[in-house]
């Protein structure tokens, strides 16, 4: 290949490993003027001996490396096919990503327009989506596999691919900003193509946190439509099964964190928010579990949950008035925007004919929140002494409010889905006991990426779990006395 270099036919070399040094003349011993690594691209100007002549634009330095450190081409069009072949053989490569985005910018740029397909944009995309996947695994960590990782990322946003972090639960995930797939979908390209690319444009760990609730809302509408679109292909037979599947996993936790994004709009619509949780539960019940593939299930289960945190979205939006000697409870606007305040309203004793009623409770207690109050969840035990209600801070989290009346009003206890540092999970009650004594819970979460669900007998006095099971079926007390309403919509049987 060197001695092509005379006849003008090579251009530019691809350094194809790492710890390359770029050096001041062609030999060992000479000055190294920079380290470079895999994927670098370098204007070839010349050879002597067993070494090229390069000049590194990037770095903005000229030296010398071995021949044989380097892939030589030739930016033409008639150089497009070679360059094609090996950025098809990295792209199974892991560890060899910043090469492969090195190849691919080379063949983007040598191919004439027509030979620039979707697989092209396939391959960049599957590189860098790998190169994120490796950098977020070692994010932290002050060792050699941790700086070549982060050398191959400085290369790669070298020829404009581009990664942002993305926080969740004091854990920062390293995601590709996702243009050569939103590339791939505005070219003629496979259903599968279609599909692997949405489903990497609609990761949930991916969804900035930092962006404003409006933007928040326009990502979950675009995730929801593009995700619907390539679905598409699958009512049409054109999808494998397992394909099909994952889109209808991601599809269910993408409506789901709508549904509880357009609840906490200011002039939210409840026909929208209505339609968004039906949606959600829709996507999740239509999935082949027969067709699961490895990883499926765990994904699912995730999808449950986060349809389960946000189900009562999938319910209209009521709010029962109190019955006669019961409590209930009310809205009113918080102090700031945004904030809802939910003031509990006190139990009022049946009076006679033309006489007004009179409150048996002390003064009205309030408590006002961010998240969204679903209404239609409210529960009262039969004594009128213990309330429930859902309220979810956030799309995939929610949690249980306990109203419980004391000697000296009302007291309230706001019960997370669990302690463990969760990822996501909901909480919810599922019946009362009779005695007034014990009511059930069940509960769903997600710990170092594995769902729990346990089912739980508590004390009305102490909130504490007496019992809990895995299954209802194995809690006795929780198996009698299950509600019917919660058994009917619940996530967690399923």
């Amino acid at each position: 290949m060197i001695g092509t270099l005379a006849a003008g036919l090579v251009s530019f070399a691809i350094v194809t490993q790492d710890q390359i040094p770029l050096r001041a003349a062609p030999h060992e011993h000479a000055a190294r003027h920079a380290v470079l690594t895999q994927g670098d691209q370098l204007e070839v100007r010349g050879a002597k001996g067993d070494y090229l002549q390069v000049y590194d634009h990037r770095r903005e330095r000229a030296g010398y490396i071995r021949a044989t450190q380097a892939g030589l081409y030739g930016l033409t069009p008639e150089e497009a096919p070679r360059l094609r072949a090996v950025l098809e053989f990295l792209k199974d490569q892991p560890g060899q990503e910043a090469l492969g985005i090195g190849h691919a910018a080379a063949f983007l740029k040598a191919a004439p327009t027509e030979a620039i397909d979707a697989g092209a944009f396939e391959a960049l995309g599957t590189m860098a989506e790998r190169l994120a996947w490796r950098a977020s695994r070692l994010s932290g960590a002050d060792n050699e596999k941790s700086r070549a990782v982060s050398a191959h990322l400085d290369t790669a946003s070298s020829y404009g691919v581009r990664f942002y972090s993305a926080e969740r639960h004091d854990k920062v995930s390293l995601c590709y900003d996702g243009d050569a797939w939103r590339r791939l979908l505005s070219l003629p390209a496979a259903p599968e193509q279609k599909a692997r690319a949405v489903l990497a444009l609609t990761r949930h760990d991916c969804v900035e946190r930092t962006a404003s609730p409006a933007e928040q809302l326009g990502a979950d509408q675009r995730r929801a439509g593009i995700l619907e679109s390539v679905l598409q292909d699958g009512v049409r037979g054109n999808l494998p099964a397992h394909l099909e599947n994952r889109l209808k996993i991601q599809a269910a936790g993408v409506w789901a964190s709508l549904a509880h994004r357009l609840a906490q709009r200011l002039d939210s619509d409840p026909a929208a928010v209505l339609a968004a949780g039906q949606k959600a539960e829709a996507r999740l019940a239509g999935i082949d579990k027969n067709a699961f593939t490895d990883g499926d299930r765990q994904a699912w289960e995730q999808a449950a949950i986060r349809v389960g945190a946000s189900r009562w979205a999938a319910q209209p939006r009521t709010l029962m008035q109190p019955a006669p000697g019961r409590p209930g409870i009310r809205l009113v606007a918080g102090g700031k925007p945004g904030q809802t305040c939910v003031q509990v309203v006190a139990a009022r004793t049946p009076a006679a004919k033309g006489v007004q009623p009179e409150a048996s409770d002390p003064a009205p207690f309030t408590q006002c929140t961010y998240g969204q109050v679903w209404t239609a969840s409210l529960t009262v035990s039969p004594d009128g002494g213990l309330m429930t209600l859902a309220v979810q801070p956030l799309g995939d989290w929610r949690e249980l409010w306990v109203f419980r009346r004391e000697r000296n009003g009302w007291r309230l206890d706001i019960v997370p889905p669990g302690t463990d540092n969760p990822e996501l999970g909901y909480i919810e009650f599922a019946g009362w006991v009779p005695g007034n004594k014990q009511f059930l819970v069940a509960r769903e979460t997600v710990v170092n990426g594995r769902g729990k669900t346990s089912f739980e007998l508590w004390d009305r006095a102490t909130l504490r779990v007496e019992r809990s099971a895995d299954k209802p079926g194995n809690l006795s007390t929780f198996y009698r006395w299950q509600d019917a309403a919660w058994k009917s919509g619940t996530m967690a049987i399923r």
